[in-house]
């Protein structure tokens, strides 16, 4: 038996008030707006290729600790239940958001794709080397975020 008080235990038991719920509620729907996105939502949201068709889902972004501009998603491409997926570091610049597919978008089709930097869990992806971000952002023909 804790040794709390009798009103201790009946705080700690009692149901959220409405505030509280209505706090609780607020905070999560503020997750995402007409134009903002928490990264907590970006995260496992379906990249489409040019062709419509859905190639990966996002596994992370990399934000520029300095600048704070988002330099990568990394997407996560085949495998099952993780084992032999492959991820891709694609520029940011590279993805829109498409409504209608409810997921971001590439001009790269699944076969560009195969060709392009990647890394998966046997290897490992030096983020501050920054001759990856030029071979990256040259492979996706985008400006680098720090130019």
């Amino acid at each position: 038996m804790s040794e709390r008080e009798p009103e201790e235990l009946c705080l700690a038991m009692r149901s959220p008030t409405i505030r509280e719920t209505q706090m609780a509620t607020t905070v999560d729907s503020r997750r995402e707006t007409a134009s903002l996105i928490g990264s907590d939502k970006v995260e496992g949201t379906a990249v489409y290729g040019a062709d419509k068709q859905k190639i990966g889902s996002v596994q992370r972004i990399m934000i520029d600790k300095i600048s704070g501009k988002v330099a990568y998603a990394v997407v996560s491409f085949g495998g099952f239940l993780g084992m032999g997926e492959d991820y891709f570091p694609m520029p940011w610049a590279s993805l829109t958001y498409d409504t209608n597919l409810g997921g971001y978008r590439t001009n790269m089709t699944e076969g560009q794709l195969k060709g392009a930097p990647k890394y998966n869990r046997n290897t490992d992806w030096d983020w501050s080397d920054r001759s990856r971000d030029r071979a990256v952002y040259d492979y996706y023909e985008t400006p680098l975020w720090y130019d």
